[in-house]
């Protein structure tokens, strides 16, 4: 990889989502967002669901939903494994809507604290698809 790019992998159960050169990558992680350039130091993080930004050059050229997962950065690399991952471009408002009530619902109506948990990550996961779209707007 040239000194000054840094390789980028974003893998889905489903799919190789994206698997490309990058000059910057910013991760929504565990503990709050980190960008990997050329040369950071290797790591491995909890990825929370959020938005990643590629970048090209300074500016943004790709922006992908993933609704959790894990990453590993090493000098050379960025590979995020996420539970799923959709371009901003392509989420459906009213599909997310639909699943933040239905999330809010189960939530009130939780009889367990696995489902408690399991509606509480639906949730987030429906939340942040909606920011997502909200802040690519503007």
């Amino acid at each position: 990889m040239a000194d000054n790019k840094v390789a980028f992998e974003l893998v889905s159960p489903e799919r190789l989502v994206v698997s490309m050169p990058v000059d910057m990558v910013v991760v929504p992680g565990g503990e709050g967002d980190f960008g990997v350039l050329p040369g950071h130091a290797p790591l491995i993080a909890s990825v929370r669901p959020g938005v990643i930004e590629i970048y090209d050059g300074r500016e943004v050229s790709d922006r992908i939903f993933v609704a959790g997962g894990f990453a590993e950065v090493t000098r050379e690399r960025c590979t995020v494994l996420a539970e799923s991952a959709v371009r901003v471009s392509e989420i459906n408002v009213g599909d997310a809507e639909a699943d933040l009530r239905s999330a809010e619902s189960d939530l009130a109506n939780a009889a367990s604290d696995n489902d408690r948990a399991d509606a509480e990550r639906r949730l987030g996961v429906a939340q942040g698809k909606l920011e997502a779209v909200r802040r690519s707007s503007h």
